[in-house]
């Protein structure tokens, strides 16, 4: 991920007085005008209302519901709507209706993709809808709705680049990314619901998904490029694939998976007791038949496409709305920062002390990758964001809050080291934590370095309140492995017992010797 890119001045400061951060956007009117935006996707499948609290780059989900009412279900076949879904699509939307007239949110943006637009009796639901809610249904075409699944992907993941695949229950839309844009775009008519219909059974199947598949990866031209997997169908397999592996994170954002080892889940699933794995995952069933034809799909999508990696992205076409809204400078941002800045602003005790912090530590941390600092950013920013929490459970809280949150631009290695760094952020030891088995996600090297961080924050969050540069200074010297910290006058009376303790625990996990300047003695070896 790209490190953030700072806004412009204001009359209120510089960006050089903001550093690395960039200058605060939570009050600019462009981002406050997204705070409280609703949007209703109605799918094949479901229907679903999604409230953001959008003045964040990274927003938040303020309400969220989902009706699987099978709108599209038979359409290949009848050519229209689902007479039972229609009814279920109507009821919903009188219920989002009522509930964004509760929430005060105007307007209340609707968008309705492949079985409104295809059934026959498409606009007549549209008028319906809009006699009967007052709410305006956007029926989008299949490239529009492949552009918003993409800038979907894009919100959470802002360097993005390869092919975006969204599954839906009639449709399939393919889009390019990258360079923060979207490029050529394709739908196709490869939603469970219409293969459903196909008959000739799974030879004539497969055949047909095929060559459609092969003609749309020569309008798009692709082949060996990373596959963004985006859609509740793709989601399911994932989530099974995490099953088959024991993997320990059940976080699908940013889930990926190498195509030889999903190869081997599509093969076990095909294998398996669909009731079982809908039992083990909690699935729902209308999702669950849905599977094994989605799991066709994305066999063909592993060999036509010859995809480099498959990442699963829990943003899509809801998510691709709101970007849509967002003016440049906020899309510029790097949303992991702007959540952790957010959760600073709400949650911590002293907001702004985050950056004080980094700037305090940065000098440990002068060799770090772009990837590393960033983190170390996010980590000083949630440092204090669980203090209301149980102090035995603190460190605990820490570490769910950083790996299990609704962020993005943070992959699962990102996840837990975060969350180790924040653990040792209030605790020296990590050994018997219910964790442990997360950590296999990281290395060694990458255990010690959250390991350093949390002791650095464990030590310069309580060396002084306000500012900790107004009472030391820290000098890293990693070849000779020598940490110093140069005291003033008001540091001097700060270095009580409890922050040598700690300073000296900074050391031992930097397996350095300390020298410690006192002002007007010299220096003296603590």
């Amino acid at each position: 991920m790209s490190a953030e890119t700072p806004a412009p001045a204001t009359a209120t400061g510089s960006d050089e007085d903001w550093g690395p951060f960039g200058q605060p956007l939570f009050d600019d009117p462009s981002a406050r005008a997204l705070s409280r935006v609703g949007v209703v996707d109605v799918g094949s499948n479901s229907v679903r209302m999604v409230v953001f609290d959008g003045a964040a780059r990274s927003p938040a989900y303020f309400y969220n519901e989902k009706i699987m009412c099978g709108l599209g279900k038979g359409l290949a076949e009848t050519g229209r709507l689902n007479p039972e879904g229609r009814k279920r699509a109507l009821a919903a939307l009188k219920r989002f209706a009522l509930l964004a007239e509760g929430m005060d949110i105007h307007p209340l943006t609707v968008v309705a993709t492949a079985a409104t637009r295809e059934a026959e009796d498409g606009p007549d639901f549209q008028a319906e809808v809009l006699r009967e809610t007052g709410l305006r249904l956007w029926v989008i075409d299949g490239a529009e709705e492949a552009r918003l699944s993409a800038q979907g992907v894009l919100l959470g993941w802002p360097d993005a680049k390869g092919i975006v695949c969204d599954i839906g229950g009639n449709s399939m839309e393919l889009a390019r990314i990258g360079d923060g844009k979207v490029g050529k775009r394709v739908s196709t008519p490869l939603g469970p619901f219409r293969l459903q219909q196909i008959e000739g059974g799974p030879k004539k199947r497969l055949a047909h998904i095929d060559r459609i598949l092969k003609d749309a990866a020569r309008q798009i031209a692709s082949e060996g490029e990373r596959v963004y997997l985006v859609g509740g169908s793709w989601r399911v397999i994932a989530r099974l694939d995490m099953e088959r592996r024991n993997y320990p994170l059940t976080v699908l954002h940013e889930y990926r998976m190498a195509p030889d080892s999903l190869l081997d889940t599509l093969d076990w699933i095909a294998a398996s007791d669909l009731a079982v794995l809908r039992a083990r995952t909690g699935t729902s069933g209308e999702r669950m038949e849905l599977v094994p034809l989605a799991c066709e799909v994305l066999r063909e999508i592993i060999k036509v496409l010859k995809p480099s990696e498959i990442d699963v992205s829990a943003y899509g076409i809801r998510e691709g709305l709101l970007y849509e809204q967002m003016p440049p400078k906020l899309r510029a941002r790097d949303p992991l920062i702007e959540a952790a800045r957010m959760a600073e602003m709400t949650q911590a005790r002293i907001p702004g002390f985050g950056k004080k912090l980094f700037d305090f530590l940065a000098p440990l941390f002068k060799g770090a990758d772009p990837e590393r600092l960033r983190l170390t950013k996010a980590a000083c920013l949630l440092h204090d964001t669980t203090w209301r929490a149980h102090p035995d459970y603190r460190a605990e809280a820490c570490f769910d809050n950083a790996t299990r949150a609704n962020l993005g631009g943070l992959d699962h290695q990102g996840r837990v080291f975060l969350g180790l760094a924040l653990l040792h952020r209030y605790k020296n030891s990590r050994a018997g934590s219910r964790m442990e088995p997360l950590f296999r996600l990281l290395s060694e090297e990458q255990m010690q370095e959250a390991e350093v961080l949390g002791k650095a924050m464990r030590f310069g969050a309580m060396f002084s309140i306000g500012n900790p540069a107004e009472a030391g200074e820290l000098k890293w010297q990693p070849k000779k492995r020598v940490l110093t910290l140069s005291l003033t006058e008001r540091g001097a009376g700060l270095f009580g017992e409890v922050a040598q303790a700690r300073f000296a625990s900074l050391a031992l996990s930097l397996k350095a010797t300390t020298r410690v300047v006192l002002a007007g003695d010299g220096d003296a070896d603590a």
